[in-house]
């Protein structure tokens, strides 16, 4: 509302004075400079003061009772006996149970054969006869060419192909063994003795409760705020100011606007007020005493009681004696039915064909008388008559070689031990029984809370309460002031204009667009900006020029 009234003012109070110095109201005019009349705000300054809101008192602060805890120890399971089984001891034994009987094994030592080796003849021994040719020398005779001369032929051996069985292997005897027979046998072996056994019922017990005190009976202080009533304080915030209002002017006011005959006058603004409540102690609720800071009731607390579960002994325990029979365990052997023994075997002897040669007739020569040859030529002489030359020719012999007993196959008999096995059974060394342990009685460790003071007041200052508030002081009135230099219209130029609302804008004002033109926004923000700054209104003055930093 007051930027409307001071866009106004701004239209309405645009007085240019090019240089009045006939005007007793601008004080040093200076030529050139326009100067127009101003409003100015009130100043004020702001201060704290506390107020009384609520005056001290006392308090009444309960103290609560004290309590000792106490640890006691009761009973929780009565003392008893128990029996306890004490199982048979038990040995264990070991003895020899025979799995198989003695008997007798036959081992068969076969016969021992050497190696003989020995030459067989293959071919007889024989006579080859070589003819050595006669010698002859050349002779040259018109008559005989070739004297009478013996001519030997050789007539070889004759052999037979014979043959005949040769020993390999010579004929002996062979012991084969008979094993023993045995039959399964069957049979129930003790494993453990007959005992007995002690069972053992134990005690019966049954539940049982019984009251047990926890807390012993108290009392308890009940402390309630005073009754206060209110009371009304009436304290001066903001004192009385006047402020500038458009009013309608008559005709001789000289601050009269031509066209709506419009005035500017001061009106006065009432003083602003703190209405405060105050609490004043009347007493206290009903059933409650009052003793001096506040209000206190006594309550009376019962004692506290828990029910504890207990067992007692119903039916003591028992034994009962349990025989357990005898354990056997099926054993199985072998039951020796007939003896080992041994089976003799004749083993021919093995023979081979061996084919060979064998002499039927020995190499022969046969003397052949060749008679002389006679001619008138060249002949050979006789230098030495053929004769023979007798090679004896070996037998032929081959080197075989065959198996001959030496030792004859025999048996040894040998005693075979019967056999056992190791048999582990347990034997009752103490029979079972029972023994007696006593049980002691179960305890609890119970926690109570045993009464050492009761429960009382105490009185505790109670400060008094302060509001601190804001309040606002006049320093100077607003109004018109003396006149105050401006721009004149000749100098309002669109580039000036420019640049205020360049400058408002960067102050963070909004005065519209930066158009060069002295708008409604421009006007509305100008009067913000000097209205918060502590300048003069209504006007571009030359203060706030300088205070936007234009040039």
């Amino acid at each position: 509302m007051i930027h409307r009234i001071l866009c106004i003012c701004f239209l309405s109070l645009v007085m240019k004075v090019q240089l009045v110095a006939q005007n007793p109201d601008i004080p040093n005019p200076v030529e050139g400079k326009c100067y127009e009349k101003c409003l100015m705000n009130a100043q004020f300054e702001y201060f704290y003061e506390q107020i009384l809101t609520k005056p001290a008192s006392k308090r009444a602060v309960v103290i609560p009772a004290k309590f000792d805890t106490v640890i006691e120890k009761r009973i929780k399971k009565e003392a008893s006996k128990k029996l306890i089984p004490v199982p048979a001891v038990y040995e264990t034994v070991s003895e020899q149970v025979k799995i198989k009987d003695a008997s007798t094994k036959f081992v068969i030592k076969p016969a021992v054969l050497e190696t003989v080796t020995e030459q067989v003849k293959v071919k007889d021994a024989s006579t080859i006869i070589e003819v050595i040719p006669a010698k002859f020398e050349t002779a040259v005779e018109k008559v005989i060419v070739k004297e009478a001369y013996t001519k030997s032929v050789y007539v070889p051996a004759k052999y037979e192909t014979v043959e005949e069985k040769v020993l390999v292997k010579a004929a002996y005897s062979e012991l084969t063994h008979v094993p023993a027979q045995y039959e399964t046998v069957t049979e129930k072996a003790l494993v453990k003795e007959a005992g007995s056994k002690m069972e053992v019922s134990q005690a019966v017990y049954e539940k049982g409760t019984e009251q047990v005190l926890i807390k012993d009976a108290s009392t308890r202080l009940e402390t309630v705020p005073s009754i206060y009533g209110s009371s009304l304080d009436t304290i001066e915030l903001v004192p009385a100011t006047a402020t500038w209002v458009q009013k309608k002017a008559d005709k001789k006011s000289k601050f009269k606007n031509s066209k709506n005959n419009f005035i500017w006058d001061i009106d006065t603004i009432p003083a602003q007020h703190l209405v405060l409540s105050k609490l004043t102690r009347n007493g206290c609720p009903e059933g409650y005493q009052d003793d001096g800071a506040g209000c206190v009731k006594t309550f009376d607390i019962a004692a506290q009681y828990i029910a504890k579960p207990i067992l007692r002994i119903k039916q003591e325990a028992t034994t009962k004696a349990i025989e357990s029979p005898a354990q056997y365990e099926t054993r199985t052997y072998q039951k020796l039915v007939s003896p080992a023994t041994t089976k003799k075997r004749e083993i021919p002897a093995q023979y081979t064909t061996r084919t060979y040669q064998k002499l039927v007739s020995p190499a022969a020569t046969i003397k052949t008388e060749v008679p002389a040859e006679y001619t008138t030529r060249t002949y050979q002489k006789l230098v030495s008559p053929a004769t023979t030359k007798t090679i004896e020719v070996p037998a032929v012999y081959e080197t075989r070689t065959y198996q001959k007993v030496k030792t004859a196959a025999t048996t040894e008999k040998i005693e075979i031990p019967a056999e056992y096995k190791t048999r582990t059974f347990q034997k009752i060394k103490t029979p079972a029984t029972t023994k007696s342990v006593d049980i002691p009685a179960e305890y609890e460790m119970l926690t109570t809370y045993k009464l050492v003071s009761p429960a009382k007041t105490s009185l505790v200052d109670v400060p008094a309460v302060y509001k601190t508030i804001r309040k606002k002081r006049l320093i100077k009135e607003g109004g018109i002031s003396e006149s105050k230099e401006v721009i004149c219209k000749n100098k309002m130029t669109p580039e000036l204009i420019g640049y205020i609302q360049k400058a408002l804008r960067d102050a963070g004002y909004n005065p519209g667009p930066v158009d060069r033109v002295m708008g409604s926004l421009t006007k509305s923000a100008l009067i913000q900006y000097q209205l918060e700054n502590n300048l003069p209104i209504g006007h571009l003055d030359v203060e706030t020029v300088k205070a936007l930093t234009v040039n």
